[in-house]
């Protein structure tokens, strides 16, 4: 099993800068290759991919938010982090960590990812 545990989430003005954070432990982890991700929920909206990286360090980012969200793996391991910058009020989310084992490469696709974690609150006023 994989436990995801996301932190890093707050209340800020339009304009500023925030760091998610998820950290994955568990045996499973440790032995096989994963790819990492973050999807956000809006309210009263369906899940929606935001970032994944690989392992070798691959990423991918949805398109709205190329060129402002930069996700990163430091350690090239169990965590990942999500770089917010220019943040607006339609950022206003629930981020969740997401992980797959099976993996080689970044994915979008919401049903590639077996393990979620339980998600970090994001708001973003004008």
């Amino acid at each position: 099993q994989v436990q995801l545990v996301e932190s890093g989430g707050e209340s800020v003005q339009a304009g500023a800068a925030l760091t998610l954070s998820c950290t994955a432990s568990g045996v499973a982890f440790r032995v096989i290759p994963s790819t990492m991700a973050w999807f956000r929920r809006a309210p009263g909206k369906e899940r929606e991919f935001v970032a994944s990286i690989n392992r070798s360090g691959n990423t991918i980012e949805g398109d709205s938010v190329k060129g402002r969200f930069t996700i990163s793996r430091p350690n090239g391991r169990n965590t990942v982090l999500l770089q917010m910058r220019a943040l607006e009020p339609e950022d206003t989310a629930v981020f969740y960590c997401a992980a797959c084992l099976q993996c080689r490469e970044p994915s979008a696709r919401l049903d590639d990812y077996a393990f979620w974690g339980q998600g970090t609150q994001v708001s973003v006023s004008s």
